[in-house]
């Protein structure tokens, strides 16, 4: 019979192997990028992210009523809630223009994110 270790002599092991997986906050922190919804257009209208990288785009809408955040280049099509925000994510792209825009308000709501 095999003899099984102690539960709480496991859980240093356990702790640094979770440490390792675990990604970097500030990795994480320097790969959100946001955008902003107020009156029914996007700030800022055009958006730099890096180019080759997945990042994390934050769409906040201040106004009181929803928004949807759409773009065909992107893959992305996603509504926004007044009041609230979303998460996408995007990329890796390569270098270039994608545009965006709100599909309940098209004439006011557009912007383009550029990858560099």
């Amino acid at each position: 019979m095999i003899p099984r270790p102690r539960p709480c002599a496991l859980l240093p092991a356990l702790l640094a192997g979770a440490l390792l997986l675990a990604p970097d906050a500030r990795s994480a922190e320097a790969d959100t990028y946001r955008l902003t919804i107020k009156d029914h257009r996007f700030a800022p209208a055009a958006l730099e992210i890096p180019a080759g990288r997945k990042v994390a785009l934050v769409v906040g809408n201040l106004d009181p009523t929803a928004e949807e955040f759409e773009s065909s280049e992107l893959h992305r099509e996603s509504v926004v809630p007044g009041g609230a925000e979303i998460t996408l994510y995007i990329g890796p792209l390569q270098p270039g223009r994608y545009r965006f825009f709100g599909d309940f308000n098209r004439a006011s709501a557009r912007g383009e994110i550029v990858a560099k």
